[in-house]
């Protein structure tokens, strides 16, 4: 067994020019791995740095990072597909399941920030968050951009009429989350928007650009005839479409809303957008697979929830 490992070990360091007495005469030098340092955890409980005295506001950062590592989670799961070559229903299947368990764990916990918040704290610490916004989360938006073909994440008041092979730089400017943040009359951005964009637009072009023909749903569609007809990929398909793009949308939708609309008054958020109808499904009909439904569902999406 060891002079297998051995040649193995031999075979794997030939094969890039390198020198296994070198490697083992390092791992002789190297110290045992322990927990602590491969999760990082000193550092990991060091990046809560909070603004106010409230409590809770060490609850609103932590669920935000949370978050964001589902995110990454989520976009490693799908780089994984759109680099496939030799992608498979099961695969593919077997990929869109553990997404959507992803965003199901994030749907859930939700209930962590409406029931676990003091809504007089959130309200108070909330107002030095100004001009923050969650749409600024870059890996959310990513995970939008290699989802879908980029028509489906245009603003609906344009989606119809727009250029289908409008440049980038044009799409980049309708996008349906442009609406937190944008006045389309005069076409004035609000600093929340105008900084997200200084920060990421020339990287989400760059991004949106792969994944113009990589994304789940060109993927899809490149399937073979037989495969694009699968029952289980179908229906996984549409519980991610339906997870993401109404179940998380919502849960997210419902928490501002127990701490946002109070006394019938609505607040703005910290943003400054129009929350509401950016937010809840039924007035932008984010829908990343929309040839998945029928038109009755496309139609009805959000409405009766």
């Amino acid at each position: 067994m060891k002079s297998k490992i051995n040649d193995q070990l031999k075979e794997k360091y030939e094969a890039i020019n390198q020198d296994l007495e070198a490697y083992l005469e390092g791992l002789l030098h190297s110290k045992p791995i322990n927990y602590w340092d491969y999760i990082q955890t000193d550092a990991l409980l060091n990046l809560q740095i909070q603004r106010t005295v409230f409590p809770d506001e060490m609850v609103f950062i932590m669920y935000h990072q949370i978050n964001e590592l589902l995110f990454k989670m989520i976009l490693v799961e799908i780089d994984q597909v759109a680099k496939s070559k030799a992608l498979t229903v099961e695969l593919f299947t077997s990929k869109l399941m553990r997404i959507s368990r992803y965003f199901d764990m994030l749907t859930s916990s939700f209930s962590i920030m409406k029931d676990g918040m003091d809504v007089d704290q959130y309200n108070k610490f909330r107002a030095t968050l100004t001009p923050a916004s969650g749409f600024q989360s870059a890996q959310y938006r990513k995970i939008e951009f290699a989802s879908t073909e980029l028509i489906n994440l245009i603003d609906k008041r344009f989606r119809d009429t727009i250029d289908r092979n409008s440049s980038y730089e044009n799409a980049f400017e309708h996008l349906y989350w442009q609406a937190a943040g944008k006045n389309y009359k005069t076409g004035k951005k609000s600093y929340t928007l105008t900084v997200f964009e200084e920060k990421y637009k020339d990287e989400f072009i760059r991004f949106a650009q792969f994944y113009s023909s990589n994304n789940l749903y060109s993927k899809f569609k490149e399937l073979p005839k037989e495969a694009k007809e699968n029952k289980e990929l179908i229906n996984a398909m549409r519980h991610f479409d339906y997870t993401v793009n109404i179940k998380w949308v919502m849960a997210h939708y419902n928490t501002a809303n127990h701490y946002l609309n109070i006394g019938g008054k609505t607040a703005e958020a910290t943003g400054g957008s129009e929350w509401v109808k950016y937010m809840h499904p039924k007035y932008q009909k984010r829908i990343f697979f929309p040839d998945l439904w029928t038109k009755q569902e496309i139609e009805e999406w959000g409405v009766n929830i």
